[in-house]
């Protein structure tokens, strides 16, 4: 069942489903691997066309796997109910990719990769889901996670025939106006764009038996530390480890959990019930912030800077020290880290030009692509060691 963002069911779904898990590697497929657009990406370029007061269009492509043609030799058993009474001992010969296939993502994506080349896209190097569209002053970018797809522009008339070009090529549905993409719900007002994940949060608190929670004020609790020897061992980490993975998807809109997801990810090898009740916490804190998120302020300025902090040796295990940053492009956060850094620091100098060190590196990378792509001029950079 497919969901709205009220929770009501948009439609039902049904599929016929290979059985992949059978497949021989080397035999039946060779490369798997499909990218998919970067969460930075995305929120930079909707935090370029708020800014710029651009069209948001949404769309999405039906049956986005049986359009992808494969290039490897794959049989397939009839399935059942379908099977050829007069052939019953025959088999399928694919020569479209289908769901459950390991190849079928990469399948699809290479299928409108080479698509939209052939009508004038430039494929970023950067960000390789990333495509642009230039005709004259015109310029359109087209972000692509498996089949949904975001198209946004300073031309509408070129939006549009793009857009129906695609529809002639593929089967996809009206395209509409962006409001709930890849689990967040997008909310456009006069002033700006809203991101935020309350269905999400909400099911997720469902799922966890938390609805009725308590909220607090604070992600985590000062004291005491988590380390991996605190507490008893979990009998069954399983619930542990499936909440943790939701945590850090809810982090794409939630800049204020990221420390704490990262922390508790570093535990899922081996949790305790000290854990768990660090991330029933951290689920009491999103209780009382459903509706938090980032905004995207129109009119914004394209002054790029960002803040870098990091402690040293915070871990009382292995001493390795944590640093984190947070990007902004004007008002809008776009780019945010907390992780542990790779090997012990000897002073906390060192740790600091570090962490240092990951800012500019993530500066240069969204100035040098994401930004001058847009504009030739009044963009400045700054960082601050805060």
């Amino acid at each position: 069942m497919k969901y709205n963002p009220d929770g009501t069911v948009n439609r039902y779904k049904a599929r016929l489903v290979a059985k992949g898990y059978n497949q021989k590697a080397g035999l039946d497929y060779e490369e798997t691997f499909s990218p998919v657009i970067k969460s930075t990406t995305i929120r930079i370029v909707l935090d370029v066309a708020v800014g710029c007061d651009w069209p948001i269009r949404q769309l999405d492509v039906n049956n986005a796997f049986l359009q992808g043609t494969l290039q490897e030799e794959v049989y397939m058993c009839q399935p059942p109910g379908f099977v050829d009474a007069d052939r019953p001992d025959y088999v399928c010969k694919l020569r479209k990719a289908i769901y459950g296939l390991k190849q079928a993502p990469r399948a699809w994506y290479l299928e409108l990769r080479n698509y939209l080349l052939t009508v004038g896209f430039v494929n970023s190097i950067a960000d390789t889901s990333l495509f642009i569209l230039r005709r004259g002053q015109s310029i359109l970018y087209m972000l692509v996670y498996v089949d949904d797809i975001l198209v946004t522009g300073n031309d509408v008339a070129l939006l549009n025939m793009t857009l129906d070009a695609l529809a002639t090529r593929f089967s996809v549905k009206d395209h509409e106006e962006l409001h709930y993409f890849l689990r967040v719900e997008a909310i456009r007002v006069p002033t700006g764009l809203h991101l935020n994940q309350r269905k999400y949060i909400l099911d997720l608190l469902a799922r966890t038996n938390m609805l009725e929670a308590k909220p607090v004020h604070t992600p985590m609790a000062t004291s005491p530390k988590l380390t991996i020897t605190s507490g008893i061992p979990l009998v069954d980490p399983s619930q542990y480890r499936s909440v943790v993975g939701s945590l850090q998807y809810l982090a794409f809109t939630h800049p204020d959990i990221s420390f704490v997801v990262n922390r508790l990810s570093q535990l899922m090898h081996s949790p305790t019930d000290h854990h768990w009740q660090a991330t029933k916490r951290l689920l009491r804190y999103l209780k009382g912030t459903t509706t938090h998120g980032i905004f995207l302020k129109r009119n914004n300025l394209l002054s790029l800077h960002a803040y870098s902090d990091a402690d040293w040796t915070g871990d009382s295990v292995d001493y390795v020290s944590t640093n984190g940053y947070i990007t902004y492009l004007g008002y809008s956060p776009v780019s945010w880290s907390s992780k542990k850094q790779n090997g012990v620091t000897r002073s906390s100098t060192e740790a600091e030009y570090r962490s240092v060190a990951n800012t500019s590196s993530e500066l240069r990378w969204i100035y040098c692509w994401n930004i001058k792509t847009r504009l030739q001029n009044g963009i400045s950079m700054s960082l601050d060691d805060s």
